[in-house]
Protein backbone atom coordinates (compact mmCIF):
# COMPACT_ATOMS: atom_id res chain seq x y z
CA UNK A 1 0.00 0.00 0.00
CA UNK A 2 1.23 3.28 -0.90
CA UNK A 3 1.94 5.55 2.32
CA UNK A 4 0.67 8.69 3.32
CA UNK A 5 3.62 10.45 1.45
CA UNK A 6 5.52 13.36 3.63
CA UNK A 7 7.35 15.04 0.86
CA UNK A 8 10.70 16.60 1.51
CA UNK A 9 10.49 18.99 -1.48
CA UNK A 10 8.79 19.91 -4.66
CA UNK A 11 11.19 18.34 -7.19
CA UNK A 12 10.19 14.69 -5.38
CA UNK A 13 6.98 14.77 -6.77
CA UNK A 14 8.57 14.93 -10.53
CA UNK A 15 10.62 12.40 -10.54
CA UNK A 16 9.83 9.28 -12.61
CA UNK A 17 10.23 7.16 -9.26
CA UNK A 18 7.54 9.22 -7.63
CA UNK A 19 5.56 8.76 -10.71
CA UNK A 20 5.76 5.57 -11.57
CA UNK A 21 5.27 4.40 -7.92
CA UNK A 22 1.57 6.02 -8.02
CA UNK A 23 0.79 4.75 -11.50
CA UNK A 24 1.66 0.74 -10.07
CA UNK A 25 -0.37 1.22 -6.87
CA UNK A 26 -3.41 2.44 -9.14
CA UNK A 27 -2.71 -0.68 -11.24
CA UNK A 28 -2.75 -3.05 -7.88
CA UNK A 29 -5.57 -1.26 -6.34
CA UNK A 30 -7.79 -1.85 -9.41
CA UNK A 31 -6.84 -5.42 -8.95
CA UNK A 32 -7.67 -5.15 -5.82
CA UNK A 33 -11.43 -3.81 -6.65
CA UNK A 34 -11.68 -6.39 -9.07
CA UNK A 35 -11.04 -9.11 -6.77
CA UNK A 36 -13.80 -7.92 -4.49
CA UNK A 37 -15.79 -8.17 -6.78
CA UNK A 38 -14.79 -11.55 -8.19
CA UNK A 39 -13.44 -10.62 -11.47
CA UNK A 40 -9.81 -11.42 -10.39
CA UNK A 41 -8.62 -14.09 -8.09
CA UNK A 42 -7.50 -12.74 -4.81
CA UNK A 43 -5.14 -15.51 -4.53
CA UNK A 44 -3.32 -13.65 -7.81
CA UNK A 45 -4.07 -10.64 -6.56
CA UNK A 46 -1.96 -11.24 -3.38
CA UNK A 47 0.83 -12.83 -5.68
CA UNK A 48 1.20 -9.57 -7.64
CA UNK A 49 1.12 -6.95 -5.10
CA UNK A 50 3.97 -9.29 -3.86
CA UNK A 51 5.88 -8.91 -7.12
CA UNK A 52 4.97 -6.28 -8.63
CA UNK A 53 7.87 -3.66 -9.47
CA UNK A 54 9.61 -1.50 -12.22
CA UNK A 55 12.62 -0.62 -13.05
CA UNK A 56 13.01 2.60 -14.75
CA UNK A 57 16.25 1.65 -17.28
CA UNK A 58 14.56 -1.06 -18.30
CA UNK A 59 11.15 1.40 -19.21
CA UNK A 60 13.29 3.49 -21.49
CA UNK A 61 14.40 0.83 -23.03
CA UNK A 62 10.96 -0.85 -23.69
CA UNK A 63 9.62 2.43 -24.57
CA UNK A 64 12.50 3.43 -27.40
CA UNK A 65 10.62 0.33 -29.00
CA UNK A 66 6.95 0.97 -28.36
CA UNK A 67 6.98 4.79 -28.42
CA UNK A 68 4.32 4.37 -25.36
CA UNK A 69 5.66 4.93 -21.98
CA UNK A 70 2.33 3.21 -20.47
CA UNK A 71 3.10 0.40 -22.44
CA UNK A 72 6.49 0.16 -21.83
CA UNK A 73 5.19 0.52 -18.23
CA UNK A 74 3.49 -2.30 -17.80
CA UNK A 75 5.15 -4.48 -20.12
CA UNK A 76 7.91 -4.28 -17.73
CA UNK A 77 5.81 -4.56 -14.69
CA UNK A 78 4.20 -7.49 -16.12
CA UNK A 79 8.02 -8.85 -16.68
CA UNK A 80 7.98 -9.41 -12.84
CA UNK A 81 4.96 -10.15 -12.43
CA UNK A 82 5.06 -13.53 -14.46
CA UNK A 83 1.90 -15.66 -15.57
CA UNK A 84 -0.58 -13.59 -13.19
CA UNK A 85 0.07 -10.49 -15.21
CA UNK A 86 -2.83 -11.66 -17.78
CA UNK A 87 -4.76 -9.46 -14.91
CA UNK A 88 -2.91 -6.66 -15.25
CA UNK A 89 -4.07 -3.12 -16.51
CA UNK A 90 -7.71 -4.94 -17.04
CA UNK A 91 -10.16 -2.82 -18.38
CA UNK A 92 -8.32 0.33 -18.05
CA UNK A 93 -6.86 2.83 -20.98
CA UNK A 94 -3.57 4.56 -20.69
CA UNK A 95 -4.97 8.01 -19.11
CA UNK A 96 -6.99 6.11 -16.50
CA UNK A 97 -3.08 6.04 -15.17
CA UNK A 98 -1.62 9.01 -16.48
CA UNK A 99 -4.80 11.80 -15.20
CA UNK A 100 -4.84 9.91 -11.84
CA UNK A 101 -1.15 10.06 -11.34
CA UNK A 102 -1.22 13.59 -12.56
CA UNK A 103 -4.22 14.69 -9.78
CA UNK A 104 -1.91 12.65 -7.21
CA UNK A 105 0.79 15.34 -8.48
CA UNK A 106 -0.76 18.31 -8.17
CA UNK A 107 -2.50 17.41 -4.74
CA UNK A 108 0.97 16.90 -3.61
CA UNK A 109 1.85 19.78 -4.82
CA UNK A 110 -0.86 22.04 -3.75
CA UNK A 111 0.03 20.97 -0.07
CA UNK A 112 3.75 21.72 -0.32
CA UNK A 113 2.89 25.58 -1.88
CA UNK A 114 -0.05 25.78 1.04
CA UNK A 115 2.95 24.94 3.97
CA UNK A 116 4.87 27.92 1.74
CA UNK A 117 2.22 30.52 1.58
CA UNK A 118 1.43 29.22 5.45
CA UNK A 119 5.17 30.23 6.20
CA UNK A 120 4.66 33.81 4.45
CA UNK A 121 2.13 34.68 6.28
CA UNK A 122 4.10 34.29 9.56
CA UNK A 123 6.88 36.27 8.40
CA UNK A 124 4.46 38.88 6.70
CA UNK A 125 2.50 39.33 10.22
CA UNK A 126 5.31 39.71 12.14
CA UNK A 127 7.35 42.21 10.27
CA UNK A 128 4.14 43.99 9.05
CA UNK A 129 3.21 44.76 13.38
CA UNK A 130 7.49 46.07 13.57
CA UNK A 131 6.66 48.72 11.11
CA UNK A 132 3.08 49.57 11.63
CA UNK A 133 4.00 52.79 12.91
CA UNK A 134 6.60 53.25 10.32
CA UNK A 135 6.29 56.64 8.71
CA UNK A 136 6.78 55.88 5.06
CA UNK A 137 5.81 57.77 1.68
CA UNK A 138 2.74 56.67 0.07
CA UNK A 139 3.11 57.23 -4.01
CA UNK A 140 0.52 56.56 -6.74
CA UNK A 141 2.12 57.17 -9.95
CA UNK A 142 5.25 56.72 -8.64
CA UNK A 143 4.68 61.01 -7.26
CA UNK A 144 4.52 61.74 -3.90
CA UNK A 145 0.93 61.32 -2.52
CA UNK A 146 0.32 61.28 1.44
CA UNK A 147 2.05 59.53 4.12
CA UNK A 148 1.53 55.75 4.97
CA UNK A 149 3.57 53.54 7.11
CA UNK A 150 5.61 50.67 5.92
CA UNK A 151 4.22 48.40 7.99
CA UNK A 152 0.62 49.29 6.08
CA UNK A 153 2.50 48.11 2.81
CA UNK A 154 3.48 44.45 4.75
CA UNK A 155 -0.65 44.12 6.12
CA UNK A 156 -1.80 44.78 2.63
CA UNK A 157 0.52 41.99 1.31
CA UNK A 158 -0.43 39.98 4.18
CA UNK A 159 -4.45 40.34 3.03
CA UNK A 160 -3.53 39.40 -0.29
CA UNK A 161 -1.72 36.45 0.81
CA UNK A 162 -4.40 34.84 2.58
CA UNK A 163 -6.64 35.26 -0.14
CA UNK A 164 -4.07 33.69 -1.81
CA UNK A 165 -3.97 30.52 0.79
CA UNK A 166 -7.75 30.45 0.52
CA UNK A 167 -7.15 30.25 -3.42
CA UNK A 168 -4.66 27.37 -3.45
CA UNK A 169 -7.16 25.31 -0.79
CA UNK A 170 -9.37 25.50 -3.55
CA UNK A 171 -7.50 24.62 -6.42
CA UNK A 172 -6.03 21.67 -4.44
CA UNK A 173 -9.91 20.55 -3.45
CA UNK A 174 -10.47 20.99 -7.17
CA UNK A 175 -7.38 19.17 -8.97
CA UNK A 176 -7.96 15.92 -6.31
CA UNK A 177 -9.71 13.97 -9.30
CA UNK A 178 -8.69 10.43 -10.81
CA UNK A 179 -10.86 8.38 -13.12
CA UNK A 180 -10.65 4.54 -14.21
CA UNK A 181 -13.15 4.94 -16.82
CA UNK A 182 -11.60 3.19 -19.78
CA UNK A 183 -11.50 4.17 -23.12
CA UNK A 184 -14.44 6.76 -23.51
CA UNK A 185 -15.38 7.29 -19.78
CA UNK A 186 -18.10 4.77 -20.52
CA UNK A 187 -16.73 2.06 -18.29
CA UNK A 188 -17.65 -0.29 -20.86
CA UNK A 189 -14.49 -2.25 -19.40
CA UNK A 190 -14.53 -1.84 -15.72
CA UNK A 191 -16.80 -1.16 -13.32
CA UNK A 192 -17.88 3.04 -11.76
CA UNK A 193 -17.07 1.21 -8.26
CA UNK A 194 -13.61 0.24 -9.09
CA UNK A 195 -12.49 3.90 -9.82
CA UNK A 196 -14.75 4.88 -6.29
CA UNK A 197 -12.52 2.50 -4.53
CA UNK A 198 -8.96 3.35 -6.37
CA UNK A 199 -9.86 7.19 -5.67
CA UNK A 200 -10.46 6.27 -2.19
CA UNK A 201 -7.57 5.30 -1.23
CA UNK A 202 -5.18 8.01 -2.97
CA UNK A 203 -7.75 10.51 -1.21
CA UNK A 204 -8.77 11.91 -4.58
CA UNK A 205 -12.58 12.79 -6.10
CA UNK A 206 -13.63 10.59 -9.04
CA UNK A 207 -14.47 12.33 -11.63
CA UNK A 208 -18.36 12.64 -12.05
CA UNK A 209 -18.09 12.09 -15.59
CA UNK A 210 -15.03 11.93 -17.78
CA UNK A 211 -13.82 11.16 -21.58
CA UNK A 212 -10.77 9.51 -22.17
CA UNK A 213 -9.26 12.16 -19.81
CA UNK A 214 -10.36 14.44 -16.77
CA UNK A 215 -11.54 17.73 -18.35
CA UNK A 216 -8.61 20.07 -18.47
CA UNK A 217 -10.63 23.19 -17.27
CA UNK A 218 -9.62 21.67 -13.74
CA UNK A 219 -6.07 21.68 -14.50
CA UNK A 220 -6.51 25.03 -15.98
CA UNK A 221 -7.58 26.36 -12.70
CA UNK A 222 -5.35 25.02 -10.83
CA UNK A 223 -2.25 27.01 -13.02
CA UNK A 224 -4.45 29.97 -13.29
CA UNK A 225 -4.49 30.00 -9.05
CA UNK A 226 -0.99 29.54 -9.14
CA UNK A 227 0.01 32.29 -12.01
CA UNK A 228 -2.14 34.44 -9.64
CA UNK A 229 -0.24 33.94 -6.71
CA UNK A 230 2.68 34.46 -8.44
CA UNK A 231 1.76 37.57 -9.74
CA UNK A 232 0.72 38.60 -6.22
CA UNK A 233 4.43 38.08 -4.98
CA UNK A 234 5.65 39.83 -8.63
CA UNK A 235 4.08 42.69 -7.11
CA UNK A 236 5.50 42.65 -3.47
CA UNK A 237 8.55 41.98 -5.46
CA UNK A 238 8.66 44.88 -7.64
CA UNK A 239 7.95 47.58 -4.75
CA UNK A 240 10.83 46.31 -2.73
CA UNK A 241 12.87 47.15 -5.76
CA UNK A 242 11.69 50.43 -5.80
CA UNK A 243 12.54 50.68 -2.89
CA UNK A 244 15.72 50.00 -3.15
CA UNK A 245 16.59 52.24 -5.82
CA UNK A 246 19.62 54.65 -4.78
CA UNK A 247 17.58 57.74 -4.98
CA UNK A 248 15.09 56.09 -2.43
CA UNK A 249 16.86 53.77 -0.33
CA UNK A 250 13.64 53.26 2.40
CA UNK A 251 14.21 49.11 2.11
CA UNK A 252 16.53 46.84 1.02
CA UNK A 253 16.69 42.82 0.77
CA UNK A 254 19.18 41.08 2.63
CA UNK A 255 22.81 41.32 1.23
CA UNK A 256 24.55 37.61 2.28
CA UNK A 257 28.03 38.58 3.60
CA UNK A 258 30.63 37.76 0.94
CA UNK A 259 27.81 38.32 -2.11
CA UNK A 260 29.03 40.41 -4.95
CA UNK A 261 26.44 42.71 -6.61
CA UNK A 262 28.39 42.64 -10.06
CA UNK A 263 31.65 41.41 -11.22
CA UNK A 264 33.02 45.15 -12.43
CA UNK A 265 31.83 47.26 -9.83
CA UNK A 266 32.47 46.36 -5.96
CA UNK A 267 29.88 49.04 -4.70
CA UNK A 268 27.13 47.17 -6.01
CA UNK A 269 24.26 45.65 -3.55
CA UNK A 270 21.12 44.73 -6.67
CA UNK A 271 17.64 43.77 -5.62
CA UNK A 272 18.28 40.32 -7.57
CA UNK A 273 16.01 37.52 -5.71
CA UNK A 274 13.36 40.17 -6.48
CA UNK A 275 13.68 40.36 -9.59
CA UNK A 276 14.15 36.77 -9.79
CA UNK A 277 10.71 36.78 -8.23
CA UNK A 278 9.44 39.22 -10.97
CA UNK A 279 10.93 37.15 -14.03
CA UNK A 280 9.48 33.77 -12.85
CA UNK A 281 6.24 34.97 -12.55
CA UNK A 282 6.04 35.46 -16.52
CA UNK A 283 6.67 31.76 -16.67
CA UNK A 284 3.80 31.04 -14.35
CA UNK A 285 1.34 33.52 -16.22
CA UNK A 286 2.57 31.72 -19.50
CA UNK A 287 1.64 28.09 -18.55
CA UNK A 288 -1.20 29.41 -17.18
CA UNK A 289 -1.96 30.57 -20.88
CA UNK A 290 -0.89 27.27 -21.45
CA UNK A 291 -3.24 25.57 -19.64
CA UNK A 292 -6.27 27.61 -20.74
CA UNK A 293 -4.73 26.24 -25.06
CA UNK A 294 -5.17 22.75 -23.38
CA UNK A 295 -9.07 22.75 -22.61
CA UNK A 296 -10.39 22.51 -26.14
CA UNK A 297 -9.38 18.69 -27.55
CA UNK A 298 -11.05 16.78 -30.45
CA UNK A 299 -13.86 14.59 -29.35
CA UNK A 300 -13.11 12.57 -26.32
CA UNK A 301 -9.68 13.92 -26.50
CA UNK A 302 -6.58 14.01 -28.76
CA UNK A 303 -2.88 14.27 -27.31
CA UNK A 304 -2.33 17.74 -27.72
CA UNK A 305 -2.38 18.35 -24.04
CA UNK A 306 0.31 15.92 -23.18
CA UNK A 307 3.34 17.26 -24.29
CA UNK A 308 2.30 20.91 -23.20
CA UNK A 309 1.85 19.39 -19.72
CA UNK A 310 4.57 17.26 -19.39
CA UNK A 311 6.27 20.81 -19.31
CA UNK A 312 4.42 23.33 -17.62
CA UNK A 313 3.04 21.29 -14.77
CA UNK A 314 6.44 20.39 -12.82
CA UNK A 315 7.84 23.64 -14.24
CA UNK A 316 5.01 25.79 -12.61
CA UNK A 317 4.72 24.22 -9.17
CA UNK A 318 8.77 23.98 -9.36
CA UNK A 319 8.96 28.02 -9.73
CA UNK A 320 6.15 29.16 -7.40
CA UNK A 321 7.77 27.06 -4.59
CA UNK A 322 11.48 28.64 -5.28
CA UNK A 323 9.41 32.02 -5.42
CA UNK A 324 7.42 31.81 -2.08
CA UNK A 325 10.94 30.49 -0.53
CA UNK A 326 12.71 32.75 -1.77
CA UNK A 327 10.58 35.94 -0.52
CA UNK A 328 10.12 34.46 2.91
CA UNK A 329 13.92 34.60 2.68
CA UNK A 330 13.55 38.41 2.04
CA UNK A 331 10.65 39.23 4.03
CA UNK A 332 12.89 37.31 6.77
CA UNK A 333 15.92 39.65 6.44
CA UNK A 334 14.30 42.72 4.88
CA UNK A 335 16.31 45.70 5.47
CA UNK A 336 14.51 48.99 6.47
CA UNK A 337 15.34 52.49 6.39
CA UNK A 338 13.13 55.01 8.37
CA UNK A 339 15.82 57.58 8.59
CA UNK A 340 15.55 57.37 4.43
CA UNK A 341 12.04 57.39 4.73
CA UNK A 342 12.03 60.96 7.21
CA UNK A 343 14.39 62.42 4.66
CA UNK A 344 12.16 61.43 1.14
CA UNK A 345 8.60 62.15 2.85
CA UNK A 346 9.99 65.92 3.55
CA UNK A 347 11.09 66.53 -0.45
CA UNK A 348 8.50 67.57 -1.54
CA UNK A 349 8.48 70.21 0.87
CA UNK A 350 4.84 69.53 2.80
CA UNK A 351 2.80 69.01 -0.71
CA UNK A 352 1.66 65.70 0.68
CA UNK A 353 -0.59 67.88 2.65
CA UNK A 354 -2.63 69.58 0.14
CA UNK A 355 -5.67 67.43 0.44
CA UNK A 356 -6.32 68.85 3.82
CA UNK A 357 -6.00 72.35 3.12
CA UNK A 358 -8.96 71.50 0.32
CA UNK A 359 -10.88 69.70 3.05
CA UNK A 360 -10.60 72.57 5.17
CA UNK A 361 -11.21 75.30 3.20
CA UNK A 362 -14.14 73.47 2.10
CA UNK A 363 -14.89 73.10 5.66
CA UNK A 364 -14.85 77.13 5.74
CA UNK A 365 -17.64 77.58 3.26
CA UNK A 366 -15.87 77.75 -0.41
CA UNK A 367 -17.12 75.62 -3.43
CA UNK A 368 -14.87 72.46 -4.04
CA UNK A 369 -13.96 74.54 -7.37
CA UNK A 370 -12.63 77.37 -6.07
CA UNK A 371 -10.77 75.91 -2.65
CA UNK A 372 -8.91 73.45 -5.55
CA UNK A 373 -7.77 75.97 -7.72
CA UNK A 374 -6.43 78.29 -5.10
CA UNK A 375 -4.61 74.94 -3.38
CA UNK A 376 -3.54 73.88 -6.55
CA UNK A 377 -2.19 77.47 -7.89
CA UNK A 378 0.03 77.61 -4.22
CA UNK A 379 1.17 73.57 -4.92
CA UNK A 380 2.60 74.93 -8.40
CA UNK A 381 4.45 77.80 -6.95
CA UNK A 382 5.69 75.10 -4.64
CA UNK A 383 6.92 72.77 -7.35
CA UNK A 384 8.79 74.72 -9.25
CA UNK A 385 10.43 77.39 -6.87
CA UNK A 386 12.28 77.04 -3.62
CA UNK A 387 9.53 77.51 -1.01
CA UNK A 388 7.82 75.06 1.15
CA UNK A 389 4.19 74.79 0.31
CA UNK A 390 3.34 75.90 4.01
CA UNK A 391 5.50 79.21 3.46
CA UNK A 392 3.55 79.49 -0.25
CA UNK A 393 0.43 78.86 1.46
CA UNK A 394 0.93 81.98 4.11
CA UNK A 395 2.25 83.97 1.31
CA UNK A 396 -0.95 84.18 -0.65
CA UNK A 397 -3.21 86.56 0.41
CA UNK A 398 -6.33 85.38 -0.73
CA UNK A 399 -5.67 82.09 1.17
CA UNK A 400 -4.65 83.14 4.88
CA UNK A 401 -8.03 84.84 4.41
CA UNK A 402 -9.72 81.61 5.37
CA UNK A 403 -6.95 80.32 7.19
CA UNK A 404 -4.83 81.23 9.68
CA UNK A 405 -0.97 80.38 10.56
CA UNK A 406 -1.93 78.13 13.34
CA UNK A 407 -4.95 76.42 11.87
CA UNK A 408 -2.26 75.61 9.06
CA UNK A 409 0.07 74.47 11.33
CA UNK A 410 -2.56 72.03 12.62
CA UNK A 411 -3.33 71.03 9.28
CA UNK A 412 0.62 70.28 8.49
CA UNK A 413 0.36 66.87 11.26
CA UNK A 414 1.51 63.59 10.46
CA UNK A 415 -0.21 62.28 12.86
CA UNK A 416 -3.32 63.13 11.25
CA UNK A 417 -2.78 60.65 8.58
CA UNK A 418 -1.94 57.79 10.45
CA UNK A 419 -4.76 58.05 13.23
CA UNK A 420 -6.85 54.96 11.70
CA UNK A 421 -3.81 52.23 11.07
CA UNK A 422 -4.68 50.53 14.20
CA UNK A 423 -8.44 50.16 13.29
CA UNK A 424 -7.35 48.97 9.67
CA UNK A 425 -4.62 46.30 11.31
CA UNK A 426 -7.68 45.02 12.81
CA UNK A 427 -9.74 44.47 10.29
CA UNK A 428 -6.86 42.86 8.54
CA UNK A 429 -6.76 40.42 11.70
CA UNK A 430 -2.96 41.86 13.13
Amino acid sequence: MIERYSLPEMSSIWQEEFKFKIMLEIELLTLEALGLQGKVPQAAVKRIRKKARFNISRIREIEKKTQHDIVAFVTNVAQYIGKDAEYLHKGLTSSDLLDTVLGYQLKEAAGILIEDVKKLLKVLKRQAKKYKNTVCMGRTHGVHAEPTTFGMKLALWYDETRRNLVRLEEARRAIAVGKISGAVGTFANIDPEVEEYVCKKLALKPARISTQIVQRDIHAQYLATLAIVGASLEKFATEIRHLQRTEILEAEEPFAKGQKGSSAMPHKRNPVICERVCGLSRILRANALASMENVCLWHERDISHSSAERVIMPDSTLALDYMLNKFIYVISGILVYPENMMTNLVKSKGLIFSQRVLLELMQKGLPRIKAYDLVQRCAMVSWKGSLGFKETLLQDKELIKYLSPRELDKIFNLDYYLRNVGKIFRRVGL
